[in-house]
Protein backbone atom coordinates (compact mmCIF):
# COMPACT_ATOMS: atom_id res chain seq x y z
CA UNK A 1 0.00 0.00 0.00
CA UNK A 2 1.27 2.98 -0.70
CA UNK A 3 2.01 6.31 1.49
CA UNK A 4 -0.60 8.73 1.89
CA UNK A 5 0.51 12.30 0.64
CA UNK A 6 1.00 14.63 2.96
CA UNK A 7 -1.63 17.67 3.43
CA UNK A 8 -0.97 21.48 4.63
CA UNK A 9 -3.42 23.43 5.84
CA UNK A 10 -2.86 26.90 6.04
CA UNK A 11 -5.65 28.72 8.75
CA UNK A 12 -5.64 32.21 8.34
CA UNK A 13 -8.06 34.92 9.40
CA UNK A 14 -10.76 36.64 6.39
CA UNK A 15 -11.45 39.73 8.63
CA UNK A 16 -7.50 40.20 8.69
CA UNK A 17 -7.51 40.46 4.75
CA UNK A 18 -4.56 37.63 4.66
CA UNK A 19 -5.68 35.32 2.07
CA UNK A 20 -3.41 36.86 -0.44
CA UNK A 21 -0.53 35.73 2.07
CA UNK A 22 -1.71 32.25 2.78
CA UNK A 23 -2.21 31.63 -1.10
CA UNK A 24 1.11 33.11 -1.99
CA UNK A 25 2.79 30.78 0.73
CA UNK A 26 1.05 27.32 -0.51
CA UNK A 27 2.21 28.56 -3.79
CA UNK A 28 5.64 28.54 -2.51
CA UNK A 29 5.35 25.03 -0.59
CA UNK A 30 3.69 23.39 -4.05
CA UNK A 31 6.76 25.07 -6.01
CA UNK A 32 9.39 23.55 -4.00
CA UNK A 33 7.12 20.11 -2.95
CA UNK A 34 5.51 19.83 -5.98
CA UNK A 35 5.76 15.87 -6.09
CA UNK A 36 5.78 15.15 -2.56
CA UNK A 37 2.44 17.11 -1.03
CA UNK A 38 -1.14 15.50 -1.70
CA UNK A 39 -2.66 18.92 -0.91
CA UNK A 40 -2.15 22.52 0.52
CA UNK A 41 -5.47 23.76 1.61
CA UNK A 42 -6.75 27.22 2.37
CA UNK A 43 -8.76 27.26 5.34
CA UNK A 44 -10.23 30.74 6.70
CA UNK A 45 -10.05 30.63 10.52
CA UNK A 46 -10.39 32.36 13.75
CA UNK A 47 -9.92 36.67 14.24
CA UNK A 48 -6.36 37.20 14.19
CA UNK A 49 -5.53 33.10 13.05
CA UNK A 50 -2.47 32.77 10.94
CA UNK A 51 -1.24 28.91 11.23
CA UNK A 52 0.08 26.58 9.54
CA UNK A 53 -0.37 22.40 9.64
CA UNK A 54 1.16 19.77 8.59
CA UNK A 55 -0.73 16.28 8.95
CA UNK A 56 -2.58 17.71 11.89
CA UNK A 57 0.77 18.88 13.25
CA UNK A 58 1.60 22.86 14.06
CA UNK A 59 4.57 24.25 12.65
CA UNK A 60 3.81 27.53 12.69
CA UNK A 61 1.28 29.70 14.57
CA UNK A 62 1.38 33.78 14.31
CA UNK A 63 1.53 34.43 17.91
CA UNK A 64 3.35 32.02 19.23
CA UNK A 65 6.29 32.25 16.15
CA UNK A 66 5.47 35.99 16.49
CA UNK A 67 4.67 36.83 13.40
CA UNK A 68 4.48 35.20 9.76
CA UNK A 69 6.78 32.86 8.57
CA UNK A 70 9.26 34.15 5.38
CA UNK A 71 8.75 31.40 2.72
CA UNK A 72 12.80 30.04 3.31
CA UNK A 73 11.42 29.60 7.59
CA UNK A 74 8.09 28.15 5.81
CA UNK A 75 9.97 25.54 3.24
CA UNK A 76 12.83 24.37 6.01
CA UNK A 77 9.74 23.43 8.83
CA UNK A 78 7.63 21.56 6.01
CA UNK A 79 11.00 19.58 4.99
CA UNK A 80 11.94 18.96 8.69
CA UNK A 81 8.80 17.71 9.37
CA UNK A 82 8.18 15.36 6.29
CA UNK A 83 11.40 14.87 4.27
CA UNK A 84 14.39 15.49 6.63
CA UNK A 85 17.31 14.22 4.62
CA UNK A 86 16.18 16.61 1.79
CA UNK A 87 18.36 19.16 0.42
CA UNK A 88 16.54 22.79 -0.10
CA UNK A 89 19.67 24.13 -2.11
CA UNK A 90 20.42 27.95 -1.62
CA UNK A 91 17.92 28.20 0.70
CA UNK A 92 19.61 25.80 3.45
CA UNK A 93 22.72 28.40 3.34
Amino acid sequence: MARKAPRVEIHYCNLCRWLLRASWMSQELLSTFADDLGEVALCPGEKGQFQIMVDNRLIWCRVKDGGFPEAKQLKQRVRDQLFPARDLGHIDQ
